[in-house]
C-alpha cells in the first residue's frame, strides 16, 4: 500500500497526521487495503483478528471527493471475502451517522456500544455473521 497516499486521504479528513505509524505497522503487516482509482487511492480500511480471534475492520476512510461512489462497499465486501473468521466486526462513533448507514445497508448489526472512549460520543459496536465457503479439498 501507498503510505504516503493513505496518510494524504487521512490527513485530508482527520486533520493530522497522528495515524501515520498505525497505518505504517498495518502496511507492513499486511493489514491494510487501499481502493484505487485511476492509480490513486481513494480508500482504505485496516482490517485485523485481535477482537477474541474474529476478524475486526479497525479502521476504513474513504477520500471525500468519493464519497457515496461505493469505496466504503467495495472495502467492505473486500473484508467479507477474504476474513479468515465467520464473523466480521466493526465500530463507529455515534456521531459518524454515515458509518452507521454503510453498517446497516451491508447488513451488519449493531451489538453493543462502549462509553467512554471519547468525550461525549459513545462508540457502536456492529457484526455481520460470514458465511464461509468449506475448505477445498485435495485429490
Amino acid at each position: 500500500a501507498d503510505l504516503n497516499g493513505l496518510c494524504a486521504i487521512d490527513r485530508l479528513v482527520i486533520g493530522s497526521s497522528e495515524r501515520r505509524s498505525f497505518l505504517s505497522s498495518a502496511i507492513a503487516g499486511r493489514r491494510c487495503y487501499k481502493a484505487v482509482l485511476d492509480g490513486e487511492p481513494v480508500g482504505f480500511m485496516v482490517l485485523e483478528t485481535g477482537l477474541s480471534g474474529h476478524s475486526f475492520i479497525s479502521f476504513m476512510i474513504t477520500h471525500p471527493g468519493h464519497r457515496r461512489a461505493g469505496v466504503a462497499s467495495a472495502l467492505v465486501d473486500y473484508a467479507e471475502a477474504h476474513a479468515p473468521t465467520d464473523k466480521l466486526f466493526t465500530s463507529t462513533s455515534t456521531g459518524n451517522t454515515d458509518m452507521q448507514r454503510l453498517c446497516e445497508a451491508q447488513g451488519f448489526v449493531r451489538v453493543s456500544s462502549l462509553d467512554n472512549l471519547e468525550a461525549d460520543d459513545s462508540e457502536i459496536v456492529y457484526v455481520k455473521q460470514l458465511e464461509k465457503k468449506p475448505a477445498a479439498t485435495r485429490n
